[in-house]
């Protein structure tokens, strides 16, 4: 859409009273996809890019008769030109009529979307970021809502573009819907996962004060940790980057098994209370024994937060098959176990179990030997014994060991010094 070229550009207060007199029409009930659309330019501009500090831009920005289409189209122009301007842009959107979670006919995401997106440092800016998604969020836009081409929902797009300030409003807002919430695109993997791959350090952390899960595994069977870059493998002109990934690498093996450390200045909320000082409270820790509604016994394997409902929550292994699942719900896989051995319940449904030995069948320990008492008539004729042993049961190796030099051998019942 473009103005003919005698018409006269209007002053910075002509913009002011335009853009108040814009009609905002009334917004539609129910979300639609808009057809895509090339982006407005003035005639015979002289850029590619639609720059909404120029006058001849800015006439079109505020022209009733622009399109929902066409305003998408200059959102998705990638330069800090129209990503610092996403605010503005986004507010002449919602004057149109356009429900809160209308989308991009060519991108198939909503305004939410966009604006995580142009929360990225550099090219984007997150205070107009930040000022957009309020504006959204309290229109009471969709954070679950995903982009059917890349599968990310709002929380997934401000790890990937590292956006700390965004993924607390959104966690504010929807915690635990999205916490946990995987994405198709990698490998099923959290926003945890989407964070660590691409050395987004702010948004690692912030995702593990909020309780994200580190020891979520994705479809190849990785934690978050596993899918940081090696810096091994990176050049010496990326040294900065290399150091963020030991950095972030070690931050996520710390996190494992539990949620995060506690923070500096926790609030009076029950679900903001990390995993391990939940345990502590009650005297455990993971890996030890505990019965469940004082009947089902088992190994404590996790706790934390989860997606499938808000609080505290502990995954438990059981010794018999009387569980639900295998340590996932939903997809989200929270613990490993055997099917039906994975069980999840309120923190106050568990305590801790008499007997701390898993009820497993240990192989018995063989008893030591002792030689000092034999003569050498003894020795040998025990060597000539236990060299029929190992003949009858099998020598099962003889390889170099952390024992004492040389070469032992490993029959059925234990380990011998060399013969």
């Amino acid at each position: 859409m473009t103005k003919d070229d005698s018409a006269e550009l209007p002053s910075e207060e002509d913009h002011q009273a335009l853009e108040f007199q814009s009609p905002t029409l009334e917004r539609r009930k129910k979300p639609i996809v808009h057809p895509s659309a090339p982006a407005p330019l003035p005639k015979d501009y002289a850029f590619t890019f639609f720059d909404p500090n120029d006058p001849a831009c800015q006439e079109i920005l505020y022209d009733p008769i622009t399109t929902v289409p066409e305003l998408f189209a200059i959102i998705r122009q990638w330069v800090p030109q129209v990503q610092h301007k996403i605010d503005m842009i986004g507010n002449e959107i919602l004057k149109r009529g356009c429900h809160v979670d209308d989308r991009d006919g060519l991108t198939d995401m909503t305004l939410l979307h966009y604006a995580c997106k142009a929360g990225a440092h550099g090219v984007g800016d997150p205070a107009a970021a930040v000022r957009l998604s309020n504006q959204l969020l309290a229109l009471e836009a969709d954070v679950t809502l995903r982009s059917r081409w890349t599968n990310m929902n709002a929380l997934h797009y401000a790890a990937y573009f590292d956006v700390p300030e965004l993924i607390r409003i959104l966690l504010k807002a929807s915690k635990p819907k999205v916490l946990n919430s995987t994405c198709n695109d990698f490998n099923h993997g959290t926003a945890l996962h989407i964070a660590a791959s691409n050395l987004c350090l702010g948004a690692v952390k912030c995702l593990l004060e909020h309780g994200a899960n580190p020891a979520v595994r994705n479809s190849k069977g990785q934690v978050p940790a596993d899918v940081v870059p090696d810096p091994m493998d990176m050049t010496l002109d990326k040294a900065e980057a290399a150091m963020i990934a030991k950095e972030l690498k070690q931050l996520l093996l710390d996190a494992v098994p539990l949620s995060c450390s506690l923070p500096k200045v926790t609030l009076p909320n029950y679900d903001n209370i990390p995993g391990n000082l939940m345990l502590l409270s009650l005297g455990l820790k993971l890996g030890d024994r505990v019965l469940v509604d004082g009947q089902k016994v088992g190994t404590l394997r996790f706790c934390g937060t989860t997606e499938f409902a808000s609080g505290q929550w502990v995954g438990v292994e059981l010794d018999k098959p009387d569980g639900k699942n295998d340590g996932s719900v939903g997809g989200i896989r929270y613990f490993i176990c055997p099917p039906k051995h994975g069980l999840f319940a309120s923190v106050s449904k568990i305590s801790k179990a008499a007997d701390q030995t898993p009820s497993v069948t240990s192989t018995p320990r063989t008893p030591r030997m002792d030689f000092s008492r034999m003569t050498a008539k003894g020795r040998k004729e025990k060597d000539k014994d236990r060299k029929g042993a190992l003949l009858r049961g099998g020598c099962r190796s003889t390889p170099h060991t952390h024992f004492p030099p040389g070469s032992w051998q490993s029959p059925e019942n234990g380990f011998f010094p060399p013969i």
